[in-house]
């Protein structure tokens, strides 16, 4: 049960309650997943009395697990209850105690007060690519290019060869050139030479990650000339990609290219869409709001950064020396206030909208996630924590409102065609009368 303490503009507080009988369960539970899991010598698999287990793991594992437990599930569905959809929060737990109620205070911040524009009429330009048979040809040779084999030739180098080089010096080695793909000072430098012939190539001054390099020459060796040889686009070209025949191979492709043209026409039409709503909104936004965003996806940054190996000071050092850390930081402040004005229409258009997702919606979808990481639910309900989770489910929300709102739109557009459509068939009729 939850009860709400107090709402002073979009900061909240609230309490939830959790019956003795749900305590009880959630103990239930970790101890059978317990005995199930924890081997204690000279008790069969289940049959360890909970002392002993609980020696094993220790008390507070089993109350920190029932706690976890409880706090996943019912602060999500207190937030439900109270129809408060909230930014971020702190959670204070009271005593757990098996047969005892459970309580927890959270405070937090919900989303401010927005107003959308009327955007029932809104027609979407937005429209899936035509799949032409221009298209479904440039696609085929793709396929050639892809696939294409390369045979020596003792001849002058040519601007679509594969070229192998020997650099020379210490940190020279062999390695093939593609001269189709290549730069512009690469490949003048090498065609017309030919295999054996000694080659300096002046590499203009660039960057390359946080290092400049300024214009210096490569000295190489021509080990060898490839020519390109493109398969014909014929039954044999159709098998050699286990298709049974050219035509099967056409079929086929297209009807993929228009799968992809019809994902990439409703992710359009989406974007699209979200734009206007953002266009359109009214809404007073707390600066608080924004920087929280900022710093999360600074965090972000640092986080990728450190699986590359690179600290986060070291960068931001080498953009303040290069004059870019003002308009990095400006960028990230623009960045994270687009996306906070996405959050807040499609928050606003979900409840406008009235959209609920049911507990069954709601836990095929984590069982789906979770599958699809490897995980079994409770794992990812534990890593993801009460906030993800409750960070999830809004997600959920906000993308069955987009859908549907999108739906509504199209559903729009059917009807006045069709009604056009009426319209000039009963105009038609008149005139021929």
């Amino acid at each position: 049960m939850a009860e709400l303490i107090s709402r002073e503009g979009n900061k909240v507080e609230f309490k939830v309650s959790v019956p003795a009988a749900e305590v009880n369960r959630a103990y239930d539970q970790v101890w059978a997943g317990l005995a199930r899991d924890v081997r204690v010598p000279g008790f069969r698999p289940g049959k360890a009395p909970r002392k002993v287990i609980e020696g094993r793991v220790g008390k507070g594992y089993v109350e920190q697990e029932v706690r976890d437990r409880l706090l996943e599930t019912h602060y999500t569905q207190a937030a439900r209850e109270l129809k408060l959809s909230l930014v971020d929060a702190s959670i204070e737990p009271q005593t757990l105690a098996s047969g005892q109620t459970f309580e927890f205070t959270v405070k937090g911040e919900t989303y401010p007060e927005v107003k959308l524009a009327d955007w029932s009429g809104l027609s979407l330009s937005a429209a899936a690519p035509e799949i032409t048979d221009e298209v479904l040809e440039r696609t085929l040779n793709d396929l050639r290019e892809r696939n294409a084999t390369f045979e020596s030739v003792e001849r002058p180098i040519e601007a679509g060869d594969q070229v192998t080089i020997e650099e020379e010096g210490e940190e020279g080695g062999t390695y093939p050139v593609y001269l189709d793909v290549a730069e512009a000072h690469v490949r003048d430098a090498l065609v017309g030479k030919t295999k054996g012939d000694t080659v300096e190539i002046t590499v203009p001054a660039h960057s390359h990650g946080d290092h400049e390099h300024a214009e210096h020459t490569v000295t190489v060796k021509v080990v060898d000339v490839k020519t390109k040889q493109l398969q014909e686009l014929d039954d044999a070209f159709a098998g050699s990609l286990n298709f049974d025949s050219l035509e099967r191979l056409r079929t086929d492709l297209k009807g993929e290219l228009e799968r992809r043209a019809q994902q990439e026409g409703e992710a359009a039409r989406r974007e699209e869409f979200i734009t206007a709503l953002v266009d359109g909104m009214e809404a007073d936004i707390p600066q608080a709001l924004l920087d929280r965003r900022r710093e999360g996806m600074l965090e972000e940054i640092k986080d990728d950064l450190g699986r590359q190996g690179v600290k986060w000071g070291e960068y931001e050092a080498f953009m303040q020396e290069q004059g870019k850390l003002d308009d990095f930081m400006a960028d990230l402040g623009k960045n994270a206030e687009s996306r906070v004005k996405r959050d807040l229409v499609l928050e606003k258009l979900a409840e406008d909208l009235k959209v609920q997702v049911s507990d069954t919606e709601f836990n095929q979808t984590m069982n789906a996630l979770a599958q699809a990481n490897g995980l079994t639910p409770a794992e990812l309900s534990k890593q993801l924590g009460p906030n993800g989770i409750n960070s999830y489910y809004i997600s959920l929300v906000r993308e069955k409102g987009l859908q549907q709102a999108i739906a509504q739109l199209s559903g729009a557009k059917s009807e006045g065609s069709e009604a056009a459509e009426s319209t000039e068939e009963q105009s038609t009729e008149t005139r021929a009368e």
